[in-house]
């Protein structure tokens, strides 16, 4: 049989007979010193730890583009909400004017309110389109004058609206109606006081000659006439041809008649011999200018509706943009925890 002998390391037997340790390490010892102190410069989780760091600073840099960017889309959209909110109340301070023409084929009789002071009408006469150019003069004192008027009219006297010292007295005539036939009045004036430098007539037109006539109270309803309507004049020694025509404008909070004027005037020829020349006459002629009525209303481009719904998107945005904001910062302090748990973790790992 073979003997198995086996190994012991090698100990030198000192004098006293005691062992003496080994002059080399044990295998273990040696395999040890092998393996693991072979580059004892590198640390074997620095490359663990340079990863971890980049990707938490990549990450950090990605939150703060995130909140930038919510920042930005609140902004944005506050600037959206102020400029929707300012054009609908530009919009409605500033309504925009429509307008349109009615056509007609008789309008209501107008108020044509004569100032004569001193002068004296001699003739009133309605006429229509197959009248000559000019109608017979009516010289004072004539028959087939006043007293043969086709005219409605009304005296009324009343105290000026801007001074109760003040009284006029005001002769209100029904005006033409029938545009289609192109009716119209002519009116005739004398007057005999030659103390002026300037001799003229004034006059006023307003809405209706019917509101007047059934007004229970004729010197207010003429005194505030007179605030509402502006005063024109005709001069002596001329005829003066009046063609009118009617704006009605509406508000959002009223409406208004305005009579806007075209006249000519054209110089009269006095043939009367030289001892009647001392009265002066007067001639005005009152005629529609056309069948339209121009109607002016004002219109609010502005929509309730279409403001309502920007505002409620821009509402929603920001309130999307907040809960993204939100869930940005709750990620953002999620990864800041696991960053910090997992270096707590490599450096307890390294001590």
């Amino acid at each position: 049989m073979l003997r198995r002998e086996i190994t012991r390391p090698y100990q030198e037997i000192d004098e006293d007979g005691t062992h003496s340790p080994p002059p080399y390490p044990d295998k273990t010892d040696y395999s040890h010193e092998a393996t693991g102190a072979a580059f004892p410069e590198e640390d074997p989780t620095e490359g663990g730890l340079s990863l971890t760091f980049n990707k938490a600073c990549l990450k950090s840099v990605f939150s703060v583009v995130l909140i930038f960017i919510y920042l930005s889309l609140t902004a944005v959209a506050a600037f959206l909400a102020y400029q929707t909110i300012t054009d609908f109340m530009e919009k409605v301070n500033h309504p925009v004017m429509s307008v349109r023409y009615k056509e007609v084929d008789q309008y209501d009789a107008p108020g044509i309110a004569l100032f004569p002071g001193k002068a004296k009408l001699l003739s009133c006469q309605h006429y229509y389109h197959d009248i000559p150019d000019v109608p017979t003069r009516i010289s004072p004192g004539e028959l087939g004058g006043l007293e043969d008027s086709d005219c409605i009219m009304k005296e009324v006297v009343y105290s000026g609206p801007y001074s109760n010292f003040t009284t006029k007295q005001a002769l209100v005539v029904q005006g033409p109606t029938d545009v289609r036939n192109q009716e119209l009045i002519f009116l005739q004036f004398s007057q005999n006081d030659t103390e002026e430098d300037f001799s003229a007539i004034s006059y006023m037109i307003f809405g209706k000659y019917s509101d007047m006539s059934m007004s229970s109270d004729k010197e207010t309803f003429m005194r505030d006439c007179e605030r509402n309507y502006s005063l024109w004049t005709f001069s002596g020694g001329f005829r003066t041809w009046v063609k009118m025509s009617l704006v009605k404008t509406s508000g959002r909070r009223n409406e208004s008649t305005e009579f806007r004027q075209e006249s000519s005037v054209v110089k009269y020829n006095d043939r009367r011999p030289v001892e009647e020349r001392t009265d002066e006459l007067f001639f005005i002629v009152f005629q529609w200018r056309d069948p339209f009525i121009q109607e002016v209303q004002d219109i609010v481009t502005a929509n309730p509706w279409n403001t309502f719904a920007i505002l409620c998107g821009v509402f929603m945005a920001l309130f999307k943009a907040a809960n993204f904001a939100k869930l940005s910062i709750r990620w953002m302090i999620k990864i800041r925890r696991s960053h910090r748990k997992d270096r707590s973790k490599e450096l307890n790992q390294i001590t």
